[in-house]
């Protein structure tokens, strides 16, 4: 470690010779001056990688001296050292950013510690998070290989994201790169894990709680027991994603985690209308012909009838003659409105909203070269998320509604993305879906190596158009292009955050309980 050079400030430094020497001892040079004008004059002329400052002196004090500290050097760390404990003076202190406070008499060991504590507490923790790391990634590697069922695979993920989270802000690069070919390894086995046992999961066997299940799970008990619901959707979010929006939230309330399933294909189309119907697109199409818009063309009108299919559940699992307020919103006026509205709807036991904002950022920033700056990467998304979570209405909402006691809020989401890194050439009739994550049409050609390739779409829970029609969804990191133009498409989409195939970030996502305590 390089030599860090500190600046001590105290009217009776000559007093503190054998402390300055310790300091040295350990590798700091130490720089002692008798009164804050020199102190000042010292920090004019050279750059220090810490203050240490005495609070009481005759003259320029200690806190007039940091005042000038911070006019010349606004980041500076300083240590204020004192023989006062009076919490106003702390206060004044902390308000201009001191980094430590020491109460005097100080022994050497106590400065070294406040030092350290200071200048290197990242690189201790970076170093002891990544010997942590070491010791798991083996294990997490066989835990994969081994993972025989949806409650193994949602603890691996579980953990992955949590590993994500804690080293994405590593210096060291290596350990992060290390970890996400670990992620991508994993997906691979799920992928295959899922294409095994899929099927066998409509049948009911093995079956983890899945996209159909969400309202009857999660929502309706706490409607029997007579409780006021607030039901959010936010559309196309991750675990990962979630994580950066529950300290907010916890201060709040007390947060029960879950994790389900999202229906294949992961995309709203087919996993949001199976969270209001409770039912399995073929179900939906085959009961309610006139709610499901077939074909691929019509796609983008496949949730227009989210809140009928909710109704229609909520008579289906006997609690028809429950009033409920259903909002969708596109941007942030409509969230807006809606987080006007909802505190209003005192009567109401069921408020449902539907907040599209990080389906809206995930496509638009495909096509949009400022988004693709603020979000290229895992880690700039979950930013941008925690960003517009911190600054939203929505935000704003959940503040409010946690005042009252007795209140129950669900949050969850319809499936998650994932960031999109080889192109797959897929051949396909005019008439096929446009999405490059999964497809549905007459007699879709693909490596299967890349995609499920759903040959008998209903075995998979999916309405059938044609004799000849099936659907294909993305594995691993794939993404679908068409031959025609096929470098150009490859360029544009690779890297884009895409939804509707299979691995754990799209198919393993949140759905949380925020309640107040009576």
């Amino acid at each position: 470690m390089n030599s860090r050079t500190i600046l001590w400030v105290d009217d009776q430094i000559s007093e503190l010779r054998s402390q300055i020497l310790f300091l040295e001892s350990k590798g700091y040079e130490v720089i002692g001056v008798s009164n804050g004008d020199d102190a000042l004059e010292q920090l004019r002329n050279r750059r220090f990688d810490a203050i240490l400052l005495d609070e009481m002196m005759p003259g320029r004090n200690g806190m007039e001296t940091l005042q000038g500290i911070r006019e010349i050097d606004g980041t500076v760390p300083v240590i204020m050292i004192t023989k006062s404990e009076e919490e106003e003076l702390m206060d004044r202190a902390l308000g201009r950013r001191i980094n430590d406070f020491l109460v005097k008499p100080v022994n050497p060991n106590q400065i070294l510690l406040s030092l350290k504590k200071t200048l290197d507490e990242t690189a201790i923790l970076e170093r002891q998070l990544s010997q942590d790391y070491l010791k798991v990634f083996q294990a997490l590697s066989q835990e994969r290989m081994e993972a025989s069922t949806p409650e193994e695979w949602s603890s691996i993920h579980e953990r992955m994201v949590d590993w994500e989270i804690k080293l994405s802000g590593l210096s060291d690069t290596s350990l992060v790169q290390s970890h996400r070919e670990q992620v991508r390894d994993a997906n691979a086995n799920f992928g295959r894990f899922v294409e095994k046992n899929y099927r066998r999961w409509m049948q009911g066997e093995g079956r983890p709680p899945m996209s159909t299940d969400v309202l009857e799970r999660w929502v309706a008990p706490h409607l029997r027991a007579g409780k006021k619901v607030f039901f959010f959707v936010i559309d196309c979010m991750r675990l990962d994603q979630w994580r950066q929006l529950v300290g907010f939230l916890e201060p709040m309330y007390r947060v029960q985690e879950d994790l389900y399933y999202s229906i294949l294909p992961t995309a709203t189309p087919f996993a949001r209308n199976a969270i209001f119907s409770g039912m399995m697109p073929l179900e939906i199409a085959r009961r309610h012909p006139q709610w499901w818009r077939g074909s691929a063309q019509e796609e983008r009108s496949k949730n227009a009838f989210e809140a009928q299919l909710l109704g229609d559940q909520l008579k289906r699992i006997g609690l028809g003659k429950i009033a409920y307020k259903y909002f969708k919103t596109f941007n942030i006026e409509e969230t807006e409105l809606m987080a006007k509205q909802i505190p209003s709807l005192g009567d109401v036991p069921l408020v449902v909203g539907v907040i599209n904002f990080l389906d809206i950022l995930a496509h638009g920033r495909s096509t949009n070269e400022l988004l693709m700056e603020l979000a290229p990467d895992e880690v700039a998304f979950r930013s941008v998320m925690r960003s517009w979570f911190q600054h939203s209405a929505l935000y704003e909402l959940l503040r409010s509604l946690s005042e009252k006691k007795g209140n129950v809020v669900v949050i969850t989401t319809d499936h998650g993305s994932v960031q999109v890194r080889k192109a797959a050439k897929v051949k396909a009739k005019r008439e096929a879906s446009t999405n490059v994550r999964y497809k549905y049409g007459d007699n879709l050609v693909v490596d299967e190596h890349a995609a499920l390739i759903m040959k008998n779409p209903e075995e998979y829970g999916l309405p059938q158009d044609s004799p000849i029609q099936n659907y294909i969804c993305a594995k691993e990191y794939h993404y679908f292009v068409y031959p025609t133009n096929f470098h150009e498409y490859e360029r544009q989409y690779r890297g884009s955050f895409q939804h509707g195939g299979i691995s754990m970030e799209e198919m393993i996502i949140p759905c949380c309980t925020l309640t107040v305590d009576e």
